[in-house]
């Protein structure tokens, strides 16, 4: 009993990494989600980590007081961005979202999207959701939990990541995160660009129809159409680009 305070204190420096990237991951860190059940998420993790990962933080809690509190902060620094640079990554297909629905018309209809506390067009929310259950459903979560665990090999338990590198590393993720959701968005900017075309065509040849009343309905009726063909290979494609982003990224 005499060593109880000191794996509690071992446990709070694991359940602060964890913890932290808990709350911005992806699903988990959505406002829909009551705190208490991402408390619980994160504690259960902790727990589940703790044989893996409590040879890390031990040493540290042996150390004393003045030892805690720095290592407490470092992590908490160490779990959010983390956090935070998935969680950019994970935002390609909520630009990916977006730019569809501009392209087809959409882009009025919105709705509260908790994922980014504030109103996104309600195709960009179904889009973001599904991409969710995809990579759920591919595993991609798992390497999620891997990166985290890696990340104890990278950045040891006290240590603060370097500001400037994580500053690079965070406008390199923003850019690799537009990128993709511009490239899982092709298929429907290739279309916008071949219907404005043809509809600038019609407007020249026959100035007297009246092109843009007939437009805008039939966009969004060949939009829809396109969506609903390509949707499975760009939220596979996406899931896959995760997946290959993170085993990149953690080795």
């Amino acid at each position: 009993m005499t060593d109880f305070p000191i794996y509690v204190t071992a446990f709070l420096l694991l359940f602060a990494r964890v913890g932290s990237v808990i709350a911005l991951l992806p699903v988990f860190s959505e406002d829909g989600i009551p705190t208490q059940i991402r408390l619980l998420a994160a504690g259960a993790m902790t727990l589940a980590l703790w044989a893996l990962l409590s040879d890390h933080v031990m040493p540290i809690a042996r150390q004393g007081d003045d030892a805690f509190i720095g290592a407490l902060f470092a992590e908490l620094m160490v779990g959010l961005s983390l956090g935070l640079v998935m969680r950019l990554m994970f935002q390609a297909i909520a630009i990916a979202g977006s730019i569809i629905s501009l392209n087809i018309g959409l882009s009025m209809a919105m709705m509260f999207d908790p994922a980014q506390s504030s109103q996104s067009a309600i195709l960009s929310r179904f889009v973001s959701v599904a991409a969710a259950v995809v990579c759920m459903a591919m595993h991609v979560h798992h390497l999620w939990i891997g990166g985290l665990i890696k990340s104890y090999g990278m950045f040891p338990v006290g240590m603060l990541p370097n500001a400037a590198d994580f500053a690079q590393l965070a406008i390199r993720v923003s850019g690799d995160a537009l990128l993709l959701g511009l490239s899982l968005a092709a298929p429907v900017l290739v279309y916008a660009i071949v219907f404005n075309v043809v509809l600038g065509l019609a407007a020249r040849i026959s100035p007297a129809i009246q092109v843009f009343f007939i437009a805008q309905p039939l966009n969004l009726l060949l939009g829809i159409t396109i969506i609903a063909g390509v949707l499975g290979t760009v939220l596979i494609a996406f899931a896959n680009a995760q997946a290959a982003w993170l085993n990149g990224a953690w080795g």
